[in-house]
């Protein structure tokens, strides 16, 4: 039986579209729900210096009461650490939001420092300075227009 040619254009189409798409966001489903009003957002994970444990990604909304508070987040990724550069990607509503991530080489699921130094990787969205503590949500955020949008966030390492 063949298809009508309706159903041959539109896997067509999907296929194409989906190798448009970066390798790694291609290869992975986004955290989030798909549907209607929604639109891809694609973080980058650049300068993590090795493969160990994995990177996590942590989307806040445009909320200050919210950013980096406990229960604050919106959506969270943990993915296979890869150097230099790891992927994840988010389904969201256009609007604006702050992304902060840290790469957990150990994988114990928790962010390790000390009193006087952070032992992992760490970054921000726009690249928030943190010489003199943590960034303002108005330091980190930025929009997600409604065709989706890709930043890259810049893993920084005391050591």
């Amino acid at each position: 039986m063949t298809r009508p040619l309706f159903y041959t254009a539109a896997g067509l189409a999907a296929l194409l579209g989906s190798a448009l798409l970066a390798p790694d966001a291609a290869a992975q489903a986004c955290a989030g729900t798909f549907g209607a009003g929604k639109t891809r957002l694609v973080v980058t994970a650049t300068e993590i210096r090795n493969a160990h444990g994995e990177m996590v990604f942590t989307l806040y909304p445009d909320d200050s009461g919210r950013f980096l508070a406990k229960h604050g987040k919106l959506l969270r990724v943990r993915t296979a650490a890869q150097s230099p550069a790891t992927t994840a990607c988010f389904w969201v509503t256009p609007g604006s939001y702050a992304v902060a991530t840290y790469h957990d080489e150990n994988g114990d699921h928790d962010f390790n420092r000390t009193l006087f130094t952070i032992k992992e990787g760490f970054g921000f969205s726009n690249d928030a300075p943190t010489t003199l503590g943590l960034p303002s949500l108005s330091r980190v955020r930025f929009p997600v227009p409604a065709g989706g949008a890709s930043i890259r966030v810049r893993t920084r390492y005391s050591r």
